[in-house]
């Protein structure tokens, strides 16, 4: 979970905005003050103080606020983005070492092979 609002939190919560901030007010719940004075709540210190759960026992309560699921999406796109790079990486790496291997072979060649021997007159063959 993110950083919730006090409106959010009470949602997901199913308590109302004043108990919320009763909690904070009380140190039961911890809560960091923006700029504009507003109250930002992490979602997990909000589970700790508050469980989620079943308040009929029937039905689920979305803990995903609308904003929390398209973070979800914008964070799901770009990891499929980093794999594909990733995958591209890999590909280049490889053909990287093909190279290295091929000419590190040649090499290898070329020092095996006798060396071309000179004949004894200094201006020709």
């Amino acid at each position: 979970m993110s950083e919730l609002s006090l409106t959010q939190a009470a949602k997901i919560a199913g308590k109302s905005k004043s108990t919320i901030n009763r909690a904070i007010k009380s140190g039961k719940l911890s809560a960091t003050r923006r700029d504009d004075g507003s109250y930002s709540i992490d979602g997990a210190e909000l589970a700790r103080v508050f469980p989620i759960g079943t308040p009929s026992g029937s039905e689920w309560v979305s803990a995903a606020p609308p904003m929390e699921l398209a973070r979800t999406a914008t964070l799901e796109a770009e990891n499929a983005a980093l794999r594909a790079a990733l995958d591209r990486e890999r590909e280049a790496l490889d053909e990287v070492r093909a190279d290295r291997d091929a000419w590190k072979q040649q090499a290898t060649a070329l020092l095996a092979a006798p060396p071309k021997r000179r004949g004894w007159w200094p201006w020709g063959n």
